[in-house]
């Protein structure tokens, strides 16, 4: 694998030291790198592969030094949406876990193991979707594409590093008896069916990013899918139950052996050991875990999944990279 320049936007956010911690563990090609912050960020030094690098205030000009591609972590929409275009514009490739340039016409949604295809598509910027979206629709690429899929029902159980560092901070002080500061209300022993804000139809946005993400990831812009997406007191990892109703006839033992052999999936589906996927057992993981697996009675054709994953890695920072190594091999 060749080597490139690379560059991190957002470095000193949570986002940002995972993208360091994911490129060093799967050794990514790195010839040059440079990490870019907000002002206040700036001067930091940042241990890398055991060599110091210093912060630079992201500006206007930053990736005007011949950068192949830069990983966008930075938590503001705004900052995105001004940064991203200056930098395609340098030459620079852009992978954007932000939600900014998701659903825009022209930007490739890619989650590799489903979509890779599309990643020629780009004009400059790439988006990573929705951490809980990355999970799911690995898992429902290999039934689409063997028996197709006429309906989706989605019901994830999120962790509280969704919502970043404060997140995490909020379970902290809930744990200790303190009020939320994050959430609209204490997360320690509660579910909150709410994250984002809500739509004037009533979902949330996080439940209309795995809608609208799912379809354009799929290429099927009138799949039926709905969702509910309730946050949970777990630190990280996120858990979905997936009801799908599929176009064809199924007998679950194909359907084990089909994400037995589906690129990124490891499937924990033993009842009478009581293995199956939890948030637990798939932290520091990449891959997506698939168990529960089973005959849904209620509807013709219908399969439920419960499905895991690491959203701060395979969720996040692991799905960006795994773009640009991609590139890398392919183009």
């Amino acid at each position: 694998m060749k080597k490139v320049s690379l560059a991190i936007a957002g470095v000193t956010g949570a986002v940002g030291q995972k993208f360091l911690q994911v490129l060093e563990e799967r050794n990514f090609p790195i010839d040059d790198l440079y990490l870019f912050a907000s002002a206040r960020s700036a001067g930091k030094e940042i241990c890398f592969r055991g060599k110091k690098y210093i912060v630079e205030e992201l500006k206007d000009d930053s990736f005007d030094r011949g950068i192949d591609f830069a990983l966008f972590g930075l938590e503001e929409g705004t900052m995105t949406g001004r940064f991203a275009p200056l930098a395609a514009a340098a030459g620079c490739v852009v992978i954007d876990n932000s939600s900014f340039f998701r659903m825009k016409d022209g930007v490739p949604l890619v989650v590799p193991e489903v979509n890779p295809e599309t990643i020629r598509e780009h004009k400059g910027i790439i988006a990573n979707p929705n951490c809980s979206t990355i999970q799911v629709v690995v898992a429902l690429k290999p039934l689409f594409d063997a028996y197709g899929v006429k309906r989706v029902v989605y019901s994830s159980y999120q962790a509280v590093s969704g919502a970043g560092k404060a997140g995490r901070d909020d379970l902290e002080r809930g744990l200790k008896g303190l009020p939320p500061e994050v959430f609209a209300h204490p997360i320690a022993g509660n579910c909150i069916p709410q994250i984002d804000s809500f739509n004037e139809n009533g979902y949330t946005g996080e439940e209309l990013k795995m809608i609208n993400e799912t379809r354009k990831i799929l290429r099927a812009p009138d799949l039926p899918v709905t969702a509910t997406c309730v946050r949970v007191p777990v630190v990280d990892g996120h858990c979905v139950s997936v009801n799908v109703e599929l176009e064809k006839p199924f007998e679950i033992g194909d359907v084990i052996k089909l994400f037995e052999s589906a690129p990124g999936v490891v499937v924990q589906n033993d009842d009478v050991n009581k293995s199956y996927p939890m948030p637990i057992s798939a932290a520091g993981k990449d891959e997506v875990f698939i168990g529960r697996i089973r005959r849904d009675f209620s509807v013709e054709n219908g399969l439920n999944l419960w499905v895991v994953a690491d959203n701060t890695r395979k969720g996040a920072a692991t799905n960006a990279v795994q773009i640009a190594e991609w590139m890398i091999e392919n183009i």
